[in-house]
């Protein structure tokens, strides 16, 4: 593709090219060759997101530890902040589910016949016990081998704990984990410069095989996810900046509005940090308070992703024919918490997580594909609503704690 077309620009035109070329596909009776010229270009692709999920996994989330520094010097300001992240993520799952799970019982989310080659069926369902301690390992490297991203998760935690009490002697492990992130990212960025390649085969091949009523269910999740961040955007931060700020939510609202365009727009918590600081200083945030939870929040507060992990999640078992037991609800929910700690609040962010919930509940992540053509729409939402979701945090930190001064 021209260069010149700005990446976004690139997706849609893949997506619509695949969706056209996948309709003629379907009218002519050639799902064969789609199948069998179209889909292993799409195959690759998802064999090389796969390649470099562990390694980001791991990697981002001892960054993120990290770059909590010294937690004794941030006090009460940090604890507070965590605990508002822990909350709203957590509400912002049960959202995302229950939303998803209305769809689904309301037939807006029907099963798909995917002739993918690998099976759907996921892995039993362990009870809660076993799965709360399933998630510990017992040793460093059978996790990374095997993709359990639940163990890679916990690994990460207890080894940026360690490098970070280890002090000056965990300068050199500290130091490796960051170059090590950072040519892994350079990598996910080539790979993710094929993405219009990928979206086109693997949208073509999808409507090829399924036909026009793949477009449906489609439109429906997204419809979903939308509505659970128009909820969960004016219910919880609504809420917390008029009980724990004392803030209108209109002024809020109006306050941010910058910082939630430009998030929309470039899908990137990160490049919306400038713009971030400053709404929240114009509403009343402490700066010290803005230069320490806003930045934190672009690491490890993922509201927005957190919502549709779990619409996504349940369209795709939905899709595959799988009912969601009590069990892998929770492995959803833990899964989404756990992981929003280590991801970059980077284009393509969502992706990689919803890799990760896929491969915890057993289904083949190769099923991200069918969201895959229309991610950046959910990225924008989710983007927009992770952004607002720091600024409302940078503020009840404030109100609560006028005070308190980040170092």
């Amino acid at each position: 593709m021209d260069r010149k077309i700005p990446f976004p620009m690139q997706i849609f035109i893949a997506l619509a090219a695949g969706i056209a070329t996948g309709l003629l596909c379907h009218t002519i009776g050639a799902e064969a060759f789609a199948t069998l010229c179209l889909k292993p270009v799409g195959d690759i692709f998802i064999a090389l997101l796969k390649f470099v999920v562990v390694p980001i996994v791991l990697l981002s989330m001892i960054g993120g530890v990290l770059s909590m520094g010294d937690l004794k010097t941030v006090g009460a300001v940090g604890l507070r902040a965590a605990v508002y992240f822990l909350c709203t993520t957590t509400v912002a799952c049960v959202i995302g589910l229950s939303f998803a799970s209305l769809f689904r019982a309301a037939g807006f989310f029907p099963a798909l016949a995917l002739d993918t080659g690998t099976s759907w069926e996921p892995s039993a369902s362990p009870d809660l016990l076993d799965t709360l301690t399933g998630i510990f390992p017992s040793n460093l490297w059978e996790p990374l081998l095997e993709a359990d991203m639940l163990q890679i998760i916990v690994i990460a935690l207890l080894l940026g704990s360690a490098i970070m009490a280890a002090g000056d002697a965990g300068r050199p492990c500290r130091e490796l984990a960051v170059s090590a992130y950072e040519v892994f990212s350079r990598l996910m960025g080539f790979i993710i410069r094929l993405s219009p390649l990928g979206v086109f085969a693997m949208m073509a091949w999808v409507v090829a095989v399924q036909g026009p009523q793949i477009m449906g269910p489609l439109a429906m999740v997204l419809l979903c996810a939308y509505l659970a961040y128009g909820l969960h955007g004016a219910l919880v931060y609504g809420l917390s900046v008029r009980l724990l700020a004392g803030l209108s939510p209109v002024r809020f609202f109006r306050g941010a509005f910058a910082a939630m365009a430009l998030a929309f727009t470039s899908t990137s918590s990160a490049a919306a940090l400038p713009v971030s600081r400053k709404c929240a200083g114009e509403l009343g945030a402490d700066a010290g308070v803005c230069a320490f939870v806003l930045p934190l929040g672009a690491t490890i507060h993922m509201d927005g992703t957190a919502i549709y992990q779990c619409v996504a999640a349940v369209f795709l078992a939905a899709c595959a024919g799988v009912e969601l037991t009590l069990g892998q609800m929770v492995i959803i929910i833990s899964t989404t918490i756990l992981a929003s700690v280590g991801t970059a609040g980077t284009p393509g962010a969502g992706t990689v997580m919803l890799a990760m919930t896929l491969t915890a509940l057993g289904i083949d992540a190769e099923a991200i594909m069918i969201l895959y053509g229309v991610d950046r729409l959910f990225d924008m939402g989710r983007t927009c609503l992770n952004v607002t979701g720091d600024i409302a945090c940078a503020l009840c930190i404030s109100r609560r704690s006028p005070h308190d001064r980040a170092p």
